[in-house]
């Protein structure tokens, strides 16, 4: 037998027989297969890392509530920006979003006493889902990139913000307490806010995998053209996922306000790039088409978790954004050497059969 057959023949066991291959490198196959598998033995590594220096960072109250509360904001925005991401694009305005409807929060209790606390919400998630209709329709309608559309809005939101809200500031004094409940309440120990956004992720996670209308938003991503051929409505689709963003922005800003309880001119900034981070780390490809929401989720906790657990091992700023860095490289080099080698097996199985 030839090298040349011997190497083929090697490379059919590997993908027709993966049980004839050694336990420890079937286990490391999985992990390097499984994103969200990956990025979760990172978080878990950071914890118990982090925990053996300090044990205050897990086991106490305090330290496991802000474990699971902290989170939860960014995890709403990286679930919407997930989504975007998977069809191919990318939303910039999300930060901006956020900071409009938090002051908006502030402002319709002030405005409105004794306004119900769900009707605040809704607004939020209304007006939310609005500007994200603005971005949706010049994307998906008037075809012009979402990264050039979205960075417009960004500072056109901002500046919304920063016209109406001026000098003022909301503070939690103006805010009422069944409200400021919403950031410190918990049930069996695990915050509301954090039940609230794992809610929205199951949500979004299920739709995504079983509905028509999640699997068509990968095909776009995979491939517009040929989705456009094949006749999907790629552009209602566009439409529903920029929308979706914005509306969990929204629901952020509220929130937001109900954890803090002080609304500034600076709430949000540079968070719509956290977002596409924890997306991309948590394992969704940059080139729209495959990944899930529930990586984004990991890649949220671990971004948040990264930003607490290195000033406690004496790690400073820069070097603190410099492995949020790395991490983001690292996903995207990743991705590209994982979907490179599957394309070659691919191609070996094809000319084996």
């Amino acid at each position: 037998m030839s090298h040349t057959d011997v190497e083929a023949s090697a490379s059919e066991t590997l993908l027709v027989e993966p049980s004839r291959l050694s336990p420890t490198r079937r286990a490391l196959g999985t992990v390097l297969r499984s994103r969200e598998l990956s990025i979760f033995l990172v978080l878990v590594a950071v914890t118990v890392l982090a925990t053996s220096k300090n044990e205050s960072f897990l086991f106490s109250s305090d330290g496991l509530r802000n474990f699971l509360l902290n989170p939860s904001i960014l995890l709403l925005l990286a679930v919407g920006q997930g989504v975007v991401i998977i069809t191919r694009n990318v939303d910039l305005s999300v930060g901006s979003v956020m900071a409009l409807t938090a002051y908006l929060t502030g402002r319709l209790f002030i405005e409105v006493p004794g306004i119900p606390v769900v009707a605040v919400i809704a607004a939020c998630l209304v007006v939310g889902a609005l500007l994200g209709l603005v971005n949706g329709a010049l994307v998906a309608y008037g075809g012009v990139p979402a990264l050039v559309i979205t960075l417009g809005t960004l500072y056109i939101y901002r500046g919304i913000m920063l016209t109406w809200a001026g000098s003022d500031r909301i503070n939690a004094g103006d805010l009422p307490r069944e409200f400021l409940r919403l950031g410190t309440r918990t049930t069996l120990g695990i915050p509301w806010m954090t039940i609230l956004a794992f809610v929205v992720l199951a949500a979004v996670g299920y739709y995504l995998h079983t509905a028509r209308g999640g699997r068509e938003m990968y095909a776009i991503g995979s491939d517009p053209d040929a989705a456009v051929l094949y006749g999907l409505p790629v552009k209602r689709r566009l439409l529903a996922a920029f929308v979706l963003s914005g509306a969990l922005a929204g629901l952020a800003g509220a929130l937001y306000t109900a954890r803090y309880g002080t609304v500034s001119s600076s709430v949000g900034s540079g968070i719509e790039l956290q977002a596409v981070a924890a997306a991309v780390i948590g394992g969704i490809a940059i080139f729209g088409g495959s990944g899930t929401v529930w990586g984004a989720a990991i890649g949220a906790f671990l971004l948040v978790t990264i930003n607490r657990a290195l000033p406690s091992l004496g790690i400073e700023d820069f070097w603190q954004r410099a492995v949020v860095g790395v991490l983001i490289l690292g996903a995207i080099v990743l991705d590209r050497v994982l979907a490179t080698r599957q394309a070659r097996k691919l191609a070996e199985s094809r000319d084996h059969s």
